[in-house]
């Protein structure tokens, strides 16, 4: 044997004893436990599975196991989107049938404060925003919703809004929220808007004192002026029973063409055709402490948010042809 065949056959040996190390090695990776360190995710928490029977099954996992994370407010993003964001896209989908516009809009990272009108007797209008915002936006994220003070005084509906991402609509709370990076949705016509008349519907109603301006001063953070049409006509209010709505402590009992004369059916929102659209971010400079003694700014600048809403909801409704058709 010749000394180039000697060195051809020990070279043969050599790269057949590399690939056999390999493939041992790439075998032990396989079966090894995978160890997850504090603050950091597996593969499969990362990129939860797309098929919804493998996503709860993924979600009852890690509840019996205690591999799960809550905020300093409640926040539960996996129970966000396992259990409440799928009957939410029902609605979104298939009843309301909802567009979207100006997504382009919304930031990628970072803070910002989305106002919104406020209408529909239900909050319903609030919960279809957050859904938007979650399914168009090319990150997904969640919007932190402000929500009053009568949803966190019932038990098992202030564990839900907790767990789904709202707080109360309080200065300190959006405040930190928006500093921590997060889009804070609020609703500043509150009842007023919920609850004005049936020909009332996309008139804007008062903005109160302009704490969701003072928040986004102090933080820095733009402010995104949000119209949704369509949701005025799901429960026509046509008349108040206030001695009732204070019987039961809320801010209205509405009587519709549906409600209460047929009970729980007339409950059933209308399917009317929505437009939910996100207006170009109104920047704002960080507050300074002589500003906030001086209220004209905060005040200046509530104005121009609720004119440009109302300006959005007067275009979007001269372009709508049906309230319950595209």
């Amino acid at each position: 044997m010749t000394t180039g065949s000697s060195a051809q056959v020990i070279q043969l040996h050599r790269t057949r004893d590399e690939t056999a190390a390999r493939e041992q090695s790439a075998a032990r990776e396989r079966d090894a436990p995978v160890v997850a360190f504090p603050g950091t995710a597996t593969a499969e928490q990362q990129d939860p599975p797309s098929d919804p029977v493998h996503r709860f099954v993924s979600f009852v996992r890690h509840r019996l196991t205690g591999d799960y994370t809550v905020d300093e407010f409640g926040f539960d993003a996996e129970f966000t989107d396992t259990l409440v964001l799928p009957p939410v896209r029902l609605l979104y989908e298939k009843w309301f049938r909802v567009k979207t516009y100006g997504v382009e809009n919304l930031p990628l990272d970072g803070g910002a404060l989305l106002v919104a009108n406020h209408s529909g007797v239900l909050p319903i209008d609030s919960i279809m925003t957050a859904f938007a915002v979650h399914e168009k936006h090319p990150r997904h994220r969640h919007l932190r919703m402000l929500g009053a003070d009568l949803v966190f005084k019932a038990p098992l509906l202030s564990t839900l809004a907790r767990r789904s991402g709202q707080t109360l609509a309080c200065h300190p709370d959006a405040e930190r929220l928006l500093r921590a990076g997060e889009l804070v949705g609020v609703w500043p016509e509150g009842f007023k808007g919920t609850g004005k008349p049936f020909s009332a519907r996309y008139k804007l109603q008062r903005f109160g004192r302009g704490g969701f301006v003072s928040a986004a001063l102090r933080a820095g953070v733009p402010i995104i002026p949000v119209s949704i049409v369509g949701a005025e006509e799901i429960y026509p209010k046509l008349a108040d029973i206030k001695p009732l709505a204070r019987l039961l402590g809320l801010p209205y009992f509405p009587v519709t063409p549906f409600f209460p004369l047929f009970g729980l059916l007339g409950a059933i929102p209308l399917p009317t055709k929505w437009h939910i659209e996100f207006g170009e971010p109104i920047q704002v400079d960080p507050l300074d402490p002589e500003a906030e003694e001086d209220p004209m700014q905060v005040f200046s600048l509530t104005d121009q948010v609720r004119e440009a809403i109302q300006q959005m909801l007067y275009r979007r409704l001269s372009q709508r042809r049906s309230i319950f058709l595209d």
